[in-house]
């Protein structure tokens, strides 16, 4: 009862948040559906009137639809970068399958006798597919089209894992931010809207479907149907299309000034973009899109920055240092470290590095207190003398990095029983439910306040420090030159324990992150 409360107050209270995702869920799956039906049903038409494609391109389509999302979402993000265009595309492509093997069934078995007396009668190809063939199909290609639309419903909350809008941004947002209601209150808009197109299609598939009389199958009325029902369809059509068209075309023209901030899916960036984000809404007439949670962190937001899709976003100088510029040497001063990563920005990128808040958000291992007091593990050390016996957990990322997994378990000698791939949001439920014994973590997570957790001693020195700034890009700074100004009022601003006290707000207190940042201004002084 308790969750179902939070998730009712979360609808009241964020009441124009989910408003706003719900509208780009829609503006989203509504396209993808609109471009798969015309391509799916031509390719359709193609193939059933000339079988010898059928076999390559109904093959093509199930090999698409079997590539895991994540991975179709991976690899386009390369090509056709971070946001809706690429979820879109993604969508599109899953919907492909049913639109074409829905058209081509209902066109084949349609009775070969009718087809006969249509070419008798003198009919055209084209009259035969448009009059007979299509009509008799109809209710075979609605049938696919009411399935392809739900999945597409249903699967559109991917689109947030590569920073596009829809109403995955609140399921993302809450498990990054171990907020279960704002994940169950994102996951239940999903199914309520997918539940009730399904209503309004099944409701109108009545009129365009077989009817059944004892043994005998006939058609009746398909197309009087057809043309009692084919102008609101394409009235309905041509209206939405306006609407997507009136949303989406001014945004492409429009000469406001904007700049788009990005973050990696981790509590302590939503909070370090909206505190970016509204200084400078606060400070000029430049409006900001944040795009929160991409998928991937550093490999998708770097290459968009390169793009020109993302103007600016949190980084830190490790990452940097060792993960794109793929520097092996250690630099042990965290200041020079900082001035060499800005010097190999500007020199190979044409990006800048714009000061540092002041905090050090290394990379940390993190172990259970009542499994570090059974073997008397203090250090990374201590842990490689029975790692065998316990379970090791991390992000995707972690496990591929230069400065990840593979070089540390090198230096330590670390051999766990097993690892898991776990979200970055997950990884202490991952230590709570004992699925996991030991996890990477952040010297800046709020997790770490509770006393079940321990962090244990890197004595090797293995991480490099890995203070926190702004990465942005050349040209806007050339075209918004007022924003360097107001990103040094960050300039050692933010303490290890001011970070840590926010994300504490966030994830445990289950503040918005939108307001804790602006606390934080007000606090500091740079807003009023």
């Amino acid at each position: 009862m308790t969750l179902i409360k939070e998730i009712l107050n979360l609808y009241v209270d964020k009441s124009d948040f989910f408003i706003e995702l719900i509208g780009q869920h829609l503006a989203i799956s509504l396209i993808a559906v609109l471009i798969a039906s015309i391509i799916g049903i031509s390719l359709g038409i193609i193939i059933s009137e000339n079988e010898k494609l059928a076999s390559p391109i109904i093959g093509i389509t199930n090999f698409l639809y079997t590539i895991p999302s994540i991975a179709i979402l991976g690899f386009l993000v390369s090509i056709s970068g971070v946001g809706n265009t690429t979820a879109i595309i993604t969508l599109i492509i899953y919907a492909l399958l049913p639109m074409v093997t829905s058209t081509h069934t209902g066109i084949k078995n349609i009775d070969e006798r009718t087809i006969e007396s249509a070419v008798g009668m003198g009919s055209t190809k084209f009259q035969i597919l448009y009059k007979i063939k299509l009509p008799l199909a109809l209710p075979v290609i609605f049938s696919g089209f009411r399935n392809m639309v739900i999945m597409t419903i249903a699967l559109g909350g991917i689109a947030s894992f590569i920073g596009a809008g829809g109403l995955g941004v609140a399921i993302w947002r809450g498990i990054t931010t171990n907020n279960s209601a704002m994940t169950m209150a994102g996951s239940l808009l999903i199914a309520l809207i997918a539940l009730v197109t399904d209503t309004i299609l099944r409701k109108f598939e009545k009129y365009i479907n077989y009817r059944v009389t004892g043994k005998r199958t006939k058609i009746l009325k398909i197309n009087n149907t057809i043309k009692k029902y084919i102008k609101p369809i394409v009235i309905v059509i041509i209206v939405i299309l306006i609407v997507l068209v009136s949303i989406f075309v001014p945004k492409i023209f429009k000469k406001d000034k904007k700049i788009v901030i990005a973050s990696k899916p981790m509590t302590e960036q939503y909070i370090l973009t909206e505190i970016l984000a509204q200084l400078i809404e606060e400070k000029t007439d430049i409006n900001v899109e944040i795009k929160k949670g991409i998928g991937g962190g550093t490999a998708n937001i770097h290459p968009a920055m390169i793009k020109g899709e993302i103007d600016m976003y949190p980084e830190y100088t490790g990452t940097s240092w060792e993960y794109i510029l793929k520097k092996k040497s250690r630099i042990e001063d965290p200041i020079k470290l900082y001035e060499e990563v800005k010097k190999g920005y500007k020199e190979n990128y044409d990006l800048n590095w714009l000061g540092l808040y002041g905090y050090n958000s290394t990379y940390a291992i993190v172990i259970n207190k009542d499994i570090a007091d059974k073997y008397n593990i203090n250090t990374y050390s201590d842990l490689a003398k029975v790692s065998d016996k316990l379970v090791f957990g991390a992000e995707y990322d972690f496990f591929e990095r230069e400065d990840g997994y593979n070089a540390l378990a090198k230096e330590y000698g670390f051999k766990f029983k097993n690892k898991l791939d776990l979200d970055i949001g997950l990884k202490y439920q991952g230590l709570e439910s004992k699925k996991v014994d030991v996890i990477n973590a952040s010297t800046t997570d709020a997790k770490l306040k509770d006393d079940q957790y321990k962090v244990l001693i890197d004595d090797k020195g293995f991480f490099p420090s890995y203070l926190a700034g702004t990465v942005i890009r050349e040209e806007t700074l050339k075209d918004y030159p007022e924003i360097k100004e107001i990103i040094k009022l960050l300039d050692n601003n933010i303490k290890e324990e001011d970070i840590v006290k926010m994300n504490y707000e966030v994830e445990v207190d289950k503040k918005d992150d939108n307001t804790v940042a602006r606390e934080f201004l007000v606090n500091k002084g740079l807003v009023k």
